[in-house]
């Protein structure tokens, strides 16, 4: 679980990163990322909304990209937000798929908003317990 001083919670914060964040999309994510002051720390939010499906499965796939978004922050936790918006064929996606185009999206966001990507390991990750 991402610690509290780590989730986006306002409206503006999620306003802010994805109006004036780079932004990145593949076939199940879109990831948008902004750089703030380096001693910051980063922050994340989700964006997941009905058409994902019904609230188990919208739950299922926010439990999947928050596991996903944390190995990410546990290696690079300062000077960036986060938003994740979910897309409807995240839903039915295997997780070797949901994890290749969380670190495609969040490689290419992250370097567009000038934020130095974290070394991934998808080899590395275990899917959550659904």
């Amino acid at each position: 679980m991402l610690p509290e001083q780590h989730r986006m919670r306002t409206s503006a914060q999620f306003r802010a990163t994805t109006r004036s964040g780079a932004r990145s999309g593949r076939r199940n994510v879109v990831v948008s990322v902004r750089a703030t002051r380096p001693g910051d720390p980063a922050r994340v939010g989700f964006v997941v909304s009905k058409a994902v499906g019904n609230a188990v499965r919208r739950n299922r796939v926010k439990r999947r990209l928050r596991a996903l978004a944390q190995s990410t922050v546990r290696r690079a936790p300062y000077g960036y937000d986060v938003v994740v918006r979910a897309l409807p064929p995240a839903a039915a996606a295997p997780w070797p798929e949901l994890a290749a185009d969380w670190d495609g999206a969040w490689r290419t966001a992250s370097s567009r908003a000038g934020v130095p990507a974290a070394e991934q390991d998808p080899t590395g990750r275990e899917e959550p317990e659904s």
